[in-house]
């Protein structure tokens, strides 16, 4: 008979101990039966006029033949807790496998027991009983096939009496054994080829679940280290630039009458626009991405909207030499949406519209559809190629010819779209030709319930170069921020005091300055709290007007103060922003 090798494929040292120990078990099990079916084998001959002895003793024999295979089992179970698996495979396999040759010898002995004394059927059923041993074990034992092999080739010494056993019959009886012992080792190859097989699989299944368990733990802490990180670093990366717009605005006022002046600076004002979208989206993608953001849909006046972008990007359009118009729907039409994703979406639209419109403008419009308001965003820009626009809501994804237009661009603000869009279960598109430009819109659902009530917001910019009339007191912990505020305060002809810390700020009260509003950073070196330093501040100055001003996002102080209806201001403050809302507060009473 030739041995076909049973599996390529082999598991590894532990597996294949796996393997061993049952294949250990179930030679032990057959081994226990063997006591009984001794010496009920040798009752049915003593009943049918034969000799018993023979089996009754061998039957006993299996007896302390049994007790040491227990000993065994439970010397192999103590050295597997002590052992590595390669040791013990190479010391026990040996002796597991010796005890199943001796186990089948032992069983190929019982056909010479009752010869001379049994009839002709009762050595048919002593055969019928080995051969059915070998089957039972084959779909068992196999899962070591040293060890099987060795039992089988063992109790293959049993056909070898069989002319003896069958005198008259066995050029019939032993062609029929001979047929059906070689199917029986050739399913224990394929019964040993399942169990390799499945214990490899187990281990590839537990391989690939640890690796997925440390990719998604690295992933997560990579994500949280990601976050962390932008949230540290959003306050120190946002003050020199919330400074740099302090200052550039400054002497803008300071430098009108130097047409040079006013072009560098025109290009210094679109530069910290631009680094300061790519801040606003770094950071939304990282909230949102980190499940950090809570939606609240509100009824959304659609004239707020468009007011807020007029003032956001008027003055850019213009820097740009763009025309940006915005056709307002009826006076009460409204949206059901969060605010804060609603405006990130349409002000994300808004600017990469202007940034890839080289010449012409950009019109906002809205139209009722259904039961939707869809805001349309058209620009008579660069354009999507049709088989790029599946890929521009990707995150840092830019088409090539956007490339070619801005090497400064970043592939962020659609990716915020997206993700705004998704939250609020919206719906959004684009439709574009390349060279033509494009239209980007989002649907809203729409609502005729009324607006809340919100906090104090600037409704518009009351112009770059008007001047203003008041007191502000300012907090802020870097000085050359400080100083930005001064210098640009001052030149707005605000009269202005700073302080670093809420000492210095109630000094400047207790000395009799009487602010009429209040700017306040987040995160102080003093330790303190910006929002509680404020509360502080306008319970002693109750006819006073306060805000936040921070380049943080989620510290769990601005979350309270925008939830208690204070107006919280994002580093770098657009100055046509800060202007529409300090002409508003300083505003003289009866004015």
């Amino acid at each position: 008979m030739k041995e076909r090798p049973p599996d390529a494929s082999q598991p590894s040292d532990e597996g294949r101990l796996r393997l061993l120990s049952a294949a250990f078990a179930r030679l032990r099990l057959s081994m226990a039966a063997m006591p009984a079916m001794g010496f009920l084998f040798g009752g049915l001959l003593a009943w049918l006029g034969g000799n018993p002895w023979g089996f009754f003793v061998g039957g006993a024999l299996y007896l302390p033949a049994l007790w040491y295979a227990w000993h065994l089992l439970r010397r192999y179970r103590r050295e597997q807790l002590e052992r590595p698996p390669a040791d013990l495979l190479a010391s026990w396999q040996p002796r597991v496998q010796r005890l199943a040759l001796a186990h089948g010898l032992a069983l190929a002995s019982a056909v010479a027991l009752p010869m001379g004394s049994a009839s002709y059927d009762f050595m048919l059923l002593v055969y019928a009983g080995l051969i059915g041993t070998v089957a039972v074990l084959a779909a068992q034992m196999s899962a070591s096939w040293q060890i099987y092999r060795a039992f089988f080739f063992g109790m293959a010494g049993s056909l070898v009496l069989m002319p003896w056993t069958f005198a008259s019959h066995w050029y019939f009886t032993l062609p029929i054994a001979l047929v059906m012992m070689a199917v029986i080792y050739r399913s224990a190859i394929q019964s040993h080829r399942f169990f390799v097989r499945q214990v490899a699989l187990e281990e590839h299944s537990r391989d690939l679940a640890e690796r997925y368990r440390q990719a998604s733990s690295a992933a997560e802490t990579a994500l949280a280290e990601k976050n962390r990180f932008l949230s540290t670093a959003a306050h120190d990366l946002r003050q020199p630039v919330h400074a740099m717009g302090l200052l550039a605005e400054a002497i803008a006022l300071h430098g009108k009458d130097i047409p040079r002046l006013q072009d560098l600076l025109t290009q210094w004002r679109l530069s910290m626009r631009s680094v300061s979208h790519l801040f606003d989206a770094l950071l939304d993608l990282s909230r949102i991405e980190s499940g950090a953001v809570e939606l609240r849909p509100v009824p959304l006046l659609l004239h707020n909207l468009f007011d807020d972008l007029h003032t956001q990007f008027a003055a850019e359009a213009g820097a740009r030499g763009l025309a940006l118009r915005l056709r307002r729907p009826p006076a009460q039409a409204s949206v059901l949406a969060d605010p804060a994703l609603a405006r990130q979406s349409l002000a994300n639209l808004v600017h990469n519209a202007l940034r890839y419109t080289p010449h012409g403008g950009v019109l906002v419009g809205a139209r009722r559809r259904g039961g939707h308001w869809r805001i349309e965003v058209w620009d008579t820009g660069v354009g999507v190629a049709l088989e790029e626009q599946g890929q521009i809501y990707q995150a840092f994804y830019r088409p090539q010819h956007a490339w070619q237009l801005h090497r400064s661009g970043h592939g962020l603000g659609l990716a915020v779209v997206a993700r705004c869009v998704a939250l609020m279960g919206a719906r959004q598109g684009l439709r574009s030709r390349l060279g033509k430009g494009s239209c980007f819109w989002i649907e809203l659902p729409a609502t005729d319930a009324p607006p809340p009530d919100s906090p104090l917001a600037p409704q518009g910019a009351t112009g770059r170069h008007a001047l203003l009339a008041g007191r502000c007191l300012v907090l802020d912990d870097d000085p050359h921020v400080r100083g930005a505020w001064a210098a640009l305060l001052g030149t707005w002809g605000v009269e202005v005091r700073l302080a670093s810390d809420a000492r210095e700020a109630f000094a400047h009260i207790d000395a009799g300055f009487t602010p009429q509003a209040m700017l306040c950073d987040q995160r102080l070196r003093s330790g303190e709290s910006g929002f509680e330093v404020l509360l502080a501040l306008l319970e002693r100055c109750p006819d006073a007007h306060g805000a936040m001003v921070s380049g943080e996002f989620d510290a769990p102080e601005l979350l309270e103060a925008d939830a208690q209806g204070y107006l919280v201001l994002r580093k770098p403050v657009d100055a046509d922003t800060l202007h529409a809302l300090l002409a508003q507060w300083l505003r003289q009473p009866g004015a």
